[in-house]
């Protein structure tokens, strides 16, 4: 197992890893000094599409954190690479207003209206769902048609408990058409392997950080580079027992990964 303090790219989740809401955890600030003071590089990856990097640098800045868009990967991301590859004619965007404008700015030719010439539903978390758009797919997954959602994620954090994300509303449309997606964000190895790429770090320099062992943890062993379980979020003890999927290292949460590393 990789000695903690021998790594250098950490890959930090952000819903439930650093923050909550617009609370940040203890001991981040301190951390992501940390990784800059020796040479390291720290990457926000998240399976949340519902909203572009420009949201979350403001995120992070009223947070206290300065960021760039060089300092994010998310699903969105992975997703446009995917979709580019396999030149869809036209593709059904099922997410909010700021998912469609980023397949839109990546030129992905997207419609959020029935049309007959539709060859793809995209799906993402979508904190703007409507019925309709759950009629127009369960129409369009009945045509047989390509099926892609940006992440598997079952909730979202928030405050108050959890919300359904993109990973419930699938097994939603599942019930209703027996079609399931094509998943593209973690658990897939996709997004780890395009930082290490970005960044120039090897696998043995390399953790993933995160709250949840269906997603996080799994990139990390899909990607081949340490995986680290914060308990600040969605994961729990119980989860690591029963699951399959265990991860190189168990923490409370991102402070207790600092004092160690310290």
């Amino acid at each position: 197992m990789k000695d903690v303090k021998q790594l250098r790219l950490f890959l930090l989740d952000m819903d439930g890893t650093i923050y909550l809401d617009n609370n940040l955890f203890d001991g981040v600030t301190d951390f992501l000094e940390y990784i800059k003071s020796i040479g390291g590089r720290y990457i926000f990856l998240t399976n949340n599409s519902s909203k572009g990097v420009d949201k979350y640098i403001e995120k992070l800045a009223g947070l206290g954190i300065s960021s760039t868009a060089d300092d994010f990967l998310t699903s969105t991301n992975a997703t446009i690479l995917f979709l580019k590859k396999k030149a869809y004619n036209k593709i059904y965007a099922l997410g909010t207003a700021s998912f469609k404008a980023q397949l839109r700015a990546a030129n992905i030719p997207v419609t959020d209206k029935l049309e007959d010439d539709i060859d793809c539903l995209c799906m993402g978390f979508d904190p703007e769902l409507t019925f309709q758009k759950l009629e127009d797919a369960c129409i369009l997954l009945g045509r047989n048609i390509a099926y892609i959602a940006t992440n598997p994620d079952l909730v979202c954090p928030t405050w108050y408990g959890y919300v359904p994300d993109c990973g419930s509303v699938s097994e939603m449309l599942y019930n209703a058409t027996k079609r399931r997606p094509t998943f593209i964000g973690k658990p897939e190895p996709a997004m780890a392997l395009l930082a290490m790429e970005k960044t120039g770090f090897k696998p043995q320099e390399t953790a993933l950080i995160g709250d949840r062992l269906y997603t996080d943890i799994a990139c990390g062993f899909n990607a081949g580079i340490c995986s680290i379980l914060v308990l600040s979020g969605e994961g729990t003890l119980e989860d690591v027992e029963k699951s399959d999927v265990k991860p190189d290292y168990i923490f409370e949460n991102i402070k207790a990964i600092y004092d160690d590393i310290r």
